[in-house]
């Protein structure tokens, strides 16, 4: 491993069975970011430069905990510049990602992105979760998007009951600060996962994996 850029050890220390293909697609993703977030801001100007702490390794908490199955669909509820996506479809390169947004611009960030590594398994489409109609997937990911009444008003019709996964087919969001109200006034009951028990660093203090079963 002594070829793998230094800036991804710090993803080698939770994960550690990617194959060359997807340490190069990893190893890609900061300057791509770099460069289109010059052109079109799709991260915090003060993130970027914490690229793999604050983005990468944050949407990987997901796959910490759900170990998709091959052809599994995944769609990703409001994914701005890709994120927790574009890294859950590196890491689960059989499992198919439709990445929805309703800034148009911030999917050709997305499409870019996508085909500059090679990955094969995105999909995107400029609209609202709500005006999907006709399509079912197993899982809804979002990150930091909207309160979870909202998600889960959205996301509930797209979503296939059951599963026979590892965790039930369901909506998985990424999360933080006190979420007592906001888990209260949604009226559901999601299982909560700190994410500095799954990955012990400093910034994921205060930021939860939020999980509703369908």
């Amino acid at each position: 491993m002594e070829s793998t850029p230094q800036k991804l050890e710090l993803i080698l220390q939770y994960f550690d069975d990617f194959s060359e293909v997807q340490l190069k697609q990893l190893a890609a993703i900061e300057e791509l970011y770099k460069e289109w977030n010059a052109r079109i801001n799709v991260i915090s100007r003060k993130d970027i430069d914490s690229i793999y702490l604050h983005h990468v390794l944050h949407s990987l908490s997901i796959a910490a905990i759900a170990n998709w199955q091959p052809g599994t669909h995944v769609i990703d509820i409001g994914c701005g510049g890709g994120f927790p996506g574009v890294p859950l479809a590196i890491f689960f390169p059989e499992v198919k990602f439709h990445l929805v947004d309703s800034i148009a611009k911030k999917l050709k960030v997305v499409d870019a992105v996508a085909e500059a590594t090679g990955i094969q398994n995105i999909t995107t489409q400029h609209t609202r979760a709500e005006e999907i109609k006709n399509r079912k997937f197993d899982f809804a990911v979002s990150r930091a998007v909207a309160p979870l009444k909202d998600l889960w008003q959205w996301s509930a019709p797209l979503l296939k009951k059951g599963g026979n996964q590892e965790i039930a087919n369901g909506l998985i969001c990424l999360k933080g600060g006190d979420l007592a109200q906001e888990i209260s006034e949604s009226r559901l009951r999601p299982r909560m996962m700190p994410v500095d028990k799954i990955f012990p660093e400093a910034y994921f203090e205060d930021k939860y994996i939020l999980h509703v079963a369908k």
